[in-house]
């Protein structure tokens, strides 16, 4: 599958899709942000409530009520980031999706800064990259810090990518070639399973940009783990693996 500028088509509609679980605190604030934005481009925000156990879904309930570029999906128990983020793609109509999580630790007036490279025809992929900025970054904990760079080192050499932060949560895909992608991780392993398979796709343009980040503590809500760290480090020797033996297989649907 070979992906070139020539076959870029106009970007007209942004599909964001915003994985929630136990976001109450955060989750109407986000999605207002999400809808004050002028993008000079049509926006669907396409929320996955997955499983919320809190005052979540009446939150989401309201705004999706309000809002009619609001689509709101639900399923029970919960099922994990990934499997959430799957079901956003199956629903997203425009033709470019977003990836946003439903705190308050990245911010959706970046968008422009995002999509730029693919509107201007130079990207299939972005990632926003906590560790190439300028712009403002809460510091928090170093082993988290640490961990992340670990992985992202580890991502690099079986990608044979330079990238700077694989567990953003900016990810901005043309919607064409992420649909196409075979994707099976329901939890956080979405980021190291989209980033291995969209680096084996033949002539693939993944572009950075520096975002700012204001990360919060456990206290604050934060969810990712230890156990999850090593969770994606199996899910990149994993498809990495995969790929050496099974090819394209792996990688469409």
């Amino acid at each position: 599958m070979a992906i070139t500028a020539s076959e870029n088509a106009p970007v007209k509609t942004v599909s964001v899709i915003v994985p929630v679980y136990n976001e109450e605190r955060t989750a109407r604030s986000l999605v207002e942000r999400v809808l004050r934005l002028d993008l000079g481009l049509a926006k669907e925000i396409i929320v996955v409530d997955d499983g919320s156990s809190d005052g979540t879904p009446a939150i989401l309930d309201d705004i999706a009520r309000n809002h009619a570029e609001v689509k709101l999906l639900r399923h029970q128990p919960n099922r994990g980031k990934g499997y959430a983020v799957r079901c956003g793609i199956d629903a997203a109509s425009g033709e470019v999706i977003i990836i946003q999580d439903a705190d308050l630790e990245y911010d959706p007036a970046e968008y422009p800064r995002l999509l730029e490279p693919i509107r201007q025809g130079k990207a299939d992929v972005v990632y926003g990259s906590r560790f190439i900025s300028n712009e403002p970054k809460r510091v928090l904990y170093f082993w988290h810090f640490l961990a992340n760079k670990f992985i992202t080192l580890v991502a690099d050499i079986l990608t044979n990518l330079n990238l700077s932060d694989v567990e953003t949560c900016y990810k901005v895909f043309r919607a064409d070639l992420l649909k196409k992608i075979k994707l099976k991780e329901k939890r956080f392993g979405f980021d190291p399973e989209v980033t291995v398979k969209i680096s084996h796709i033949k002539q693939v343009r993944i572009f950075e940009v520096g975002i700012s980040y204001s990360g919060r503590t456990y206290a604050e809500g934060k969810k990712i783990g230890w156990l999850d760290a090593f969770r994606i480090l199996y899910v990149l020797v994993k498809y990495s693996l995969f790929h050496l033996l099974a090819g394209r297989r792996v990688i469409y649907k």
